[in-house]
């Protein structure tokens, strides 16, 4: 029997009204938009850290995401929302090190 071929003994997938079913569950047709993934939250929160250039970028790609989506450039939210993702992870773990170095330097330091 070849790959491509439709089975004949009865043990093909079947949907509820009786139909083969041939999507495996994904439905092409009638589909809404992809859900918007900016990481505004987290863009926002980074703002707090002390890596300020790196948390302004993170923020403004994270805008520029929700104006692509808005403009049903979806495809663009989505490089832009990773973008968001990656400056915003990126600036937590710099701005986590700075704090570390200010704790460090402070604290092993000896006051005349």
């Amino acid at each position: 029997m070849s790959p491509g071929s439709q089975r004949s003994d009865g043990k093909a997938k079947r949907s509820l009204d009786g139909s083969d079913d041939h999507s495996l569950g994904r439905g092409v047709e009638g589909q809404g938009p992809p859900p918007l993934k900016n990481y505004i939250f987290l863009t926002i929160f980074t703002c707090f850290c002390p890596a300020w250039p790196i948390n302004i970028v993170a923020l403004f790609f994270s805008l520029m995401s929700q104006s692509s989506y808005d403009a049903d450039d979806y495809e663009g939210a989505q490089r832009l929302g990773r973008k968001a993702l990656h400056m915003g992870i990126a600036s937590l773990i710099i701005g986590l090190l700075i704090i570390m170095v200010y704790c460090i330097v402070h604290f092993t330091t000896n006051a005349i």
